[in-house]
């Protein structure tokens, strides 16, 4: 089969070699598919430059999450046959930029009959995130106002949906006018784009001055440190990344004087810590898919031997919505 593999660490563009290896067989909790859609997040990128939590050993194919057709499962594996069609993450090495890859039936879902496969390879991480930062860890009431930065991004883009979902209004921070419409499309009621405006100074204004209820933040650094700025009274900071490269240190101060929480989200433990939660999230996920409240908005759908640029711009910062690589399209 053909598949991407990194054999040393730096920039995807650079470090990335389509080449062709033996197809993976899987261990005894473990499943085989032929993909059919795997997008690209911004961990992929982190993991080939060797600066992401998780370090696989070289060399691995990239690729978080995938949607893909049941070709071979392991022998303690009960609910999953061959030739069903399923969504989940990757077993790393055998990630999901390559003809086929390896998922732990653990984190093997049915892929929901709604989404089409491109859709449903982004389906898995950016709205996990999401659906877990703003319910479990934040709370989002209907009525309250929620802020989210790189809303076009991965996990911007399904926080933002998510938020519109329980009845939030959303306000969705990007940078530039593309990206600014395709924050209006998937629903955020005010677009702010941060090359022209000052995020905290139009939360203000149109929050007549309380601020914003939840902020969604995968972006950190000065990002974070100014949205303390504009954070409403019992307001929640949701720490979920630092795509900006800069992890800030928070002012423990400025939150005790101003009544705020800053509520870290690290949504992969879940996957040890309670697994009922991350079905029972999946299923409410694919209610949603079903009533037409999310759907992820796939701007790219490459061909395996393009995804490697496609990775490498979504490090650049300059792609708009998901990007998905589509084998066997």
């Amino acid at each position: 089969m053909q598949a991407w593999r990194v054999h040393e660490l730096g920039e995807p563009a650079r470090v990335m070699r389509l080449v062709t290896v033996e197809r993976p067989e899987p261990g005894p909790r473990q499943v085989v598919v032929r993909v059919t859609g795997a997008a690209a997040n911004f961990p992929d990128v982190l993991m080939c430059r060797g600066l992401y939590q998780v370090r696989p050993t070289l060399p691995f194919t990239p690729g978080i999450e995938l949607c893909g057709e049941v070709v071979a499962v392991g022998d303690e594996v009960a609910g999953i046959a061959v030739g069903d069609r399923v969504l989940g993450g990757s077993s790393l090495p055998y990630g999901g930029f390559a003809e086929y890859a390896v998922l732990e039936a653990s984190q093997t879902f049915s892929a929901p009959p709604a989404l089409d496969d491109a859709e449903a390879a982004a389906l898995f991480v950016g709205y996990q995130t999401g659906w877990f930062g703003l319910h479990r860890r934040a709370a989002l009431k209907a009525g309250e106002t929620l802020l989210v930065h790189a809303a076009a991004g991965g996990v911007g883009s399904a926080a933002v949906q998510l938020g519109k979902a329980s009845g939030a209004r959303v306000i969705g921070v990007v940078g530039g006018p593309e990206k600014a419409e395709y924050a209006r499309a998937l629903g955020a009621d005010i677009v702010i784009d941060r090359s022209s405006e000052d995020f905290v100074e139009v939360v203000k204004q149109v929050t007549d001055n309380r601020g914003a209820d939840v902020v969604y933040d995968p972006v950190g650094g000065d990002t974070y440190t100014r949205s303390t700025k504009c954070i409403a009274f019992e307001g929640r900071i949701l720490v979920v990344g630092f795509a900006g490269g800069d992890i800030q240190s928070a002012a423990l101060n400025h939150a005790l004087v101003k009544n705020y929480s800053i509520v870290g989200l690290h949504w992969g433990l879940y996957n040890a810590y309670d697994p009922a939660a991350v079905t029972e999230c999946h299923s409410e996920l694919t209610r949603l898919a079903a009533a037409g409240a999310i759907r992820p908005l796939v701007s790219e759908r490459l061909a395996l031997a393009d995804i490697a640029d496609g990775v490498q711009r979504l490090a650049d910062g300059t792609t708009v919505g998901r990007v998905v690589c589509t084998p066997a399209a």
